[in-house]
């Protein structure tokens, strides 16, 4: 592993200033010594942090910074990097002012990783309808991460969505669209495809040289043999045999009600499942806390809360950091994983 002192540190986005971001940015910050937390910076409009503090009686030295001075800088003060737009907003009132804000955090995050800046980007959470209607012109901080990607790698992403909690790594195949439209959706192409990123991701950074992938049955006991639905035999169990053929370790399709108790998740590595609350809800269930989204298939790693905006408990002190600093963590071990298997795989090529 790479030493903590010579790690780049994490690049923290502002997120939504009217929600709980900055209230969990602080928090974080403030508990760094002992959660064991690694070094951040944030990209945020520093007038938002210092409200807060003052809001929530935090005596949080915050000091604005150029980003090449993070990790000296993070032990005694939270570090900042203003952004050019403004981005102020009153606790549980978003401004459609400060959508530019929001957006330049995400994009600047990006570059600074780009830049060897950065080790990894932890990105606290949106209003989408707010940058909707400001002008944002994708479905979500997902899909802009994607774009922001292609355009650093020069060829389209799809990004996979993973949630990953201390008892459950899954991964919904669709995610926000209606149960109606999930079964035309659900091809052996998506499932070969989401299969092989989440292979290659928990080799490259999550430091698993086999990882085991669990499919789950789109229907109830995975179609028990055609009389509960003909996709998990016609669809699935072609693409879980695909992926076998290619050498990656997948079963199913697993009947999705036994496949998340505790013995069962010894089983696997990571839950591919079919839609967005065939994944959420176990991993929520198990550890809501400490449940982190993580975002596959980008040149750069991203992660972030599994929480939203929370507009109503926004500068009331009711927030809860945990799943911040859950992703703060997994980013820093997943950047550190990266580079040591880039490491390996460099000196290998050159023995070669």
């Amino acid at each position: 592993m790479a030493q903590t002192e010579t790690f780049r540190p994490l690049a923290l986005t502002m997120g939504e200033p009217a929600g709980i971001g900055p209230d969990v940015t602080l928090m974080a910050w403030k508990a760094w010594r002992e959660r064991s937390l690694p070094a951040f910076y944030c990209l945020a409009d520093p007038d938002v942090l210092r409200d807060r503090a003052e809001r929530l009686g935090l005596d949080i030295p915050i000091e604005t910074i150029a980003a090449a001075d993070a990790a000296a800088v993070f032990p005694h003060a939270l570090p900042v990097v203003p952004l050019e737009s403004k981005a102020f907003a009153e606790p549980g009132r978003p401004e459609r002012t400060a959508a530019l804000g929001v957006i330049e955090a995400i994009a600047r995050a990006v570059g600074d990783v780009r830049a060897g800046l950065a080790s990894a980007i932890v990105t606290n959470p949106i209003n989408k309808k707010i940058l909707f209607d400001a002008g944002f012109q994708h479905p979500g901080h997902t899909e802009f991460l994607g774009m922001l990607s292609a355009a650093w790698s020069g060829s389209p992403a799809r990004p996979v969505m993973m949630l990953a909690g201390p008892g459950l790594r899954a991964v919904p195949a669709t995610i926000h669209v209606p149960i109606a439209s999930v079964p035309g959706m659900i091809t052996d192409r998506l499932i070969i495809s989401t299969g092989r990123t989440i292979d290659n991701e928990m080799r490259r950074r999550f430091g698993i040289a086999r990882p085991r992938i669990a499919v789950a049955g789109l229907n109830p006991h995975a179609g028990e043999g055609g009389v509960m639905g003909t996709e998990d035999d016609a669809v699935l169990r072609p693409a879980v045999a695909a992926l076998q053929e290619e050498g990656i370790d997948a079963i199913g399709p697993l009947s999705p009600d036994t496949m998340f108790h505790p013995a069962a998740r010894t089983r696997y590595d990571v839950a591919l499942c079919m839609y967005h609350d065939q994944a959420l809800i176990p991993t929520k269930t198990i550890a809501f806390s400490e449940t982190v989204n993580v975002t596959l298939g980008l040149p750069f790693i991203r992660t972030s809360p599994d929480h939203g905006t929370a507009f109503d408990i926004a500068g009331t002190g009711q927030a809860d950091f945990s799943s911040l600093a859950a992703a703060l963590r997994l980013a820093d071990e997943l950047a550190r994983h990266e580079a040591d298997y880039r490491a390996e795989h460099s000196s290998a090529r050159q023995i070669a």
